[in-house]
């Protein structure tokens, strides 16, 4: 049968292509921006390569005191960031007792005293200021630990300028020059992984617009095949009904399905021929309904034939009948 198109399809396949046309385009900013950061990241080291050649081993000597600086500024960006968690720990501290100042004025009201409400409030709000004199106290021992780390590393900087100030000043162009082609490197760096979260983001929705299919094609062919089954358990042929025939049969041969079996004398009658006919005919009841017709018989002519058999014992005709 002919049958509309689900909705559904249209809208995943228009997300299905749009992902698509983003993965292409987005792949091929990214091949761009990888290849220009390899170019540029050659390019840095042979010049650097050759700005070396031109100092000499200078550069190996002053390079303790830039490794300094260097962990001196990380050092520097830990205490600024342990700054930043012990004032956000002494402002909730504060937050935390001014929390129980309230609740212990609504606790010692006389409208309060009883009131089961203020006393779990106060419970609450001392807890917070436990807890938050706690982050307190740790956030305070951090920024004293980073604090003299960061002292100990501008010391040695300091020791390290005096000691090496001549190696230093003659190797300054090269590591000017690194720091320059450094902050370029990072910026090509930053993009790159940017395309790359795009990229991903992308095959993501494509991911998702292709199992949203899936699952509305699993859907479709489960109702189709429950159409089939309901069409296919309809009964063909109603007015033949299995009920309708046996009430024919029995009122045309005056016998009912499923009574007692005849005598074995008249079973005889029947050939193998005929009972192998009857045998592949199982499936269906429809061939009963002429039956009647063929093979009933009344009882004067069932009396007639016996009195034939009974006359003449000695011989026995046997009839096939086909059904």
């Amino acid at each position: 049968e002919e049958e509309e198109l689900d909705p559904r399809i249209q809208e995943e396949l228009e997300h299905l292509n749009q992902a698509n046309e983003e993965i292409n385009r987005v792949e091929l900013q990214l091949d761009e921006a990888r290849t220009a950061y390899r170019r540029i990241l050659s390019e840095s080291a042979r010049k650097l390569n050759a700005q070396g050649s031109q100092l000499g081993n200078c550069i190996e000597k002053a390079r303790p005191y830039y490794e300094a600086r260097r962990l001196a500024k990380e050092a520097q960006q830990e205490t600024q960031k342990a700054a930043l968690r012990y004032e956000r720990a002494v402002s909730m501290h504060n937050a935390a007792r001014e929390m129980v100042f309230v609740a212990e004025q609504g606790v010692m009201a006389d409208k309060n005293r009883l009131d089961p409400t203020w006393q779990e409030m106060l419970n609450h709000a001392t807890c917070k200021v436990n807890e938050a004199e706690e982050e307190r106290l740790r956030s305070e021992r951090e920024h004293q630990r980073v604090t003299q780390l960061c002292q100990q590393a501008e010391a040695k900087v300091q020791a390290l300028q005096k000691s090496l100030k001549r190696v230093i000043v003659k190797s300054k162009p090269y590591f000017e020059l690194k720091a320059q082609f450094n902050q370029i490197l990072e910026e090509h760096k930053a993009k790159v992984t940017a395309l790359e979260r795009l990229v991903s983001q992308a095959k993501t929705r494509y991911s998702v617009a292709l199992r949203n299919l899936e699952q509305i094609s699993e859907q479709i062919h489960a109702r189709r095949l429950q159409r089939l089954i309901v069409r296919r358990a309809s009964p063909v042929g109603a007015e033949a009904s299995p009920q309708h025939a046996g009430t024919e049969v029995g009122v045309t041969g005056g016998t009912h399905l499923g009574a007692e079996c005849p005598p074995a004398d008249t079973l005889s009658v029947l050939s193998l021929q005929t009972i192998a006919s009857d045998l592949q005919k199982f499936d269906s009841v429809e061939h009963l309904l002429g039956l009647s017709d063929a093979t009933s018989l009344n009882s004067d002519e069932l009396e007639e034939r016996e009195q034939r058999r009974g006359g003449q014992g000695h011989f026995k005709h046997h009839r096939s009948i086909s059904l």
